[in-house]
């Protein structure tokens, strides 16, 4: 096992982009939906809702049947382009495969849209129509949900245009974020010599244990996203622009409802948590104050919030941050450490930093291998084991459904869910570090690191939730520029991290590198982090009572992560999320760790 970062291997998907075998696949990707459009247009649009209740769930058995099969190859096609264009933004073969694969997958999309009308035109007899048929049976909960949603939905013209302007509108406004803050790179002298750092590497540089280092990154960071602002504005109004005409126009009540919706929550659920979320800023203002002076600092400036303290102890290589995973995942449960080994040994990690790769980390399913792939930015760093973990419990929540034998529309998770097994990975890997400290300055550098992440999923989602939503309502009234963007900000900065922070040294440009902002699909891709964390720790107390019987009913909510809402995937395990009382309860052990910080 190397100890320096992998780069990830796909040839078990395809031997290469212009292989034979992905090109069959790409052809037989466009005889699929070509065959489906036929389906379409002689099945399922002579089928109102008087046909006999057998007929229309034959129909729709078979078009959910059709709909698997054909996500799935498209999915993977996606995935194995996707491998190459986020780690080499330079390449341009990539780039163009993923092009047109999306000018195909316009037609798939089309596809659903007017399958989604089909299921609302028939909405009301549903319960008679799903009983009688295996796989109408098998997708009840999706068919149910899709009823729900088409009542959001444009004329079919309307959609038809709309999903062949998204790949010339929104869509191009993201790919364009994303080219620009991967290929920008910053002349910055480190360790003696000035090096050329890609915009993953400057941002590792908050994590930096020399102060110096930490604001020269900082003011190196403020002048390369001044540099980029207006392109970075432009992308923005663009895809805020097209989602609000798009709510607008399929009756939704804001940007919030959408994502709600797609989180499968309800505004009660949601409000309850972030009230929660806003009662505990005081108690994170509090360890941000404490962190100030230990750099003999009144408030904290923005590039001490990432800085380690304590006896950070030495960087770790690969090898070791492996091996570390892999011990203490099989505390937990020897099939997560095995499957974890699996990942590191064919080399579904991509964790090396370099030019021209996207910042961040995230983890992609390979459905036709029924394999995941993660890419990381790993800098040796005790948070980037973190991080690691974190990827790897998604790439385990993807096994579970795998050996369930879920279907690709099975597995349709929403965010919200889509962070249990992740947050709980990160939290066995951090209890382990935490539990094995010697000393109480060892201690207090592992609470740092933990408390670190804390406070980005809880202060800093709560303000990019803010941030977020203010754009969306400035946005529907005209553009807004750089300026804008950034007085918007900073203000949801002051406002959530309040009196912790020095307000003359803020990160007004948060907004430029974060691509969340610009997935026009997924609006407020914050919110759910943070129920990501405070429900993976009420999972975590449970697992602590119940110890090895936990597992098998934490698989299986894994597994079913798709066919549920959030509320009744918690009640399994007897929590409610419409009560203050769960987000409280998560949000303590929180507060207990800053109290401990600063008692050391």
């Amino acid at each position: 096992m190397s100890s320096t970062p992998l780069r990830w291997d796909l040839s078990n998907v395809y031997p290469a982009l212009d292989s034979d075998a992905f090109s069959r696949d790409f052809l037989n990707l466009q005889d699929q939906i070509t065959e489906f459009e036929t389906f379409f247009a002689e099945q399922v649009n002579a089928a109102d809702a008087g046909q006999p209740a057998a007929r229309l769930a034959e129909i729709a058995g078979q078009a959910i049947d059709r709909f698997n099969q054909t996500m799935e190859l498209s999915v993977t096609l996606e995935v194995y382009i996707y491998s190459f264009v986020s780690t080499d933004s330079h390449n341009t073969t990539a780039k163009r495969k993923l092009s047109e694969l999306e000018q195909v997958d316009v037609r798939l999309q089309k596809l659903r849209t007017r399958f989604k009308a089909w299921v609302g035109m028939i909405a009301a007899r549903l319960d008679e129509i799903i009983p009688l048929n295996p796989s109408t049976q098998a997708h009840a909960f999706m068919l149910q949900e899709t009823a729900e949603q088409s009542k959001y939905m444009m004329s079919p013209a309307e959609e038809s245009l709309a999903a062949d302007l998204t790949l010339s509108g929104a869509n191009a406004w993201n790919k364009l974020q994303g080219t620009v803050t991967s290929q920008l790179t910053v002349e910055f002298e480190l360790d003696g010599e000035v090096q050329q750092l890609p915009s993953p590497a400057l941002v590792n540089l908050r994590a930096h244990p020399d102060e110096a280092v930490r604001r020269r990154g900082y003011e190196a960071e403020l002048e390369a996203w001044k540099s980029i602002e207006e392109t970075l504005a432009a992308c923005m109004n663009g895809v805020k622009g097209a989602v609000n005409t798009l709510n607008e126009r399929r009756g939704r009540e804001d940007a919030v409802h959408s994502a709600v919706d797609s989180a499968r929550m309800d505004r009660t659920s949601l409000e309850t948590m972030l009230g929660a979320m806003k009662d505990s800023l005081p108690m994170f203002r509090k360890y941000f104050k404490a962190k100030a002076r230990r750099f003999g600092q009144e408030k904290l400036p923005w590039w001490n919030i990432f800085a380690p303290t304590g006896k950070a102890g030495s960087e770790y290589t690969f090898g070791q941050a492996r091996d570390f995973i892999l011990e203490n995942f099989e505390k937990f449960s020897p099939e997560l450490s095995d499957f974890a080994r699996r990942a590191f040994d064919n080399n579904w990690i991509d964790a090396e930093q370099r030019e021209g790769k996207r910042g961040g980390a995230f983890c992609m399913e390979v459905p036709a291998v029924k394999e995941s792939r993660i890419l990381s930015n790993f800098d040796g760093s005790l948070d980037q084991i973190s991080t690691i973990a974190h990827e790897l419990g998604h790439a385990f929540h993807n096994e579970c459904a795998f050996q369930a034998g879920k279907t690709i529309l099975q597995q349709d998770t929403p965010m919200t869910l889509a962070e249990t097994a992740s947050i709980t990975c990160e939290t066995i890997v951090m209890q382990a570090v935490l539990e094995q400290a010697s000393d109480p300055q060892e201690e207090l550098a592992i609470l740092e690191t933990s408390l670190i992440g804390s406070s980005q999923v809880i202060v800093d989602i709560y303000s990019r939730y803010l941030f977020e939503k203010e754009v969306f309502e400035r946005r529907a009234e005209a553009e807004l520029s750089a300026d804008d963007l950034c007085e918007i900000m900073e203000r949801a900065q002051k406002e959530t991290y309040g009196d912790g922070l020095d307000e003359h040294y803020l990160q007004k440009y948060m907004w430029t590198w974060k691509p969340h902002y610009y997935y026009h699909g997924l609006s407020f891709y914050n919110f759910p982090y943070a129920f990501g964390l405070l429900f993976g720790a009420g999972l975590y107390a449970i697992y602590q009572q119940r110890g090895a019987a936990f597992v098998p009913d934490y698989k299986n909510l894994l597994a079913s992560t798709g066919e549920a809402s959030a509320a009744d995937l918690a009640a399994r395990f007897g929590i409610d999320i419409r009560t203050r009382k769960f987000w409280e309860d998560s949000l303590s052990v929180i507060g207990k760790q800053i109290e401990r910080y600063c008692e050391l």
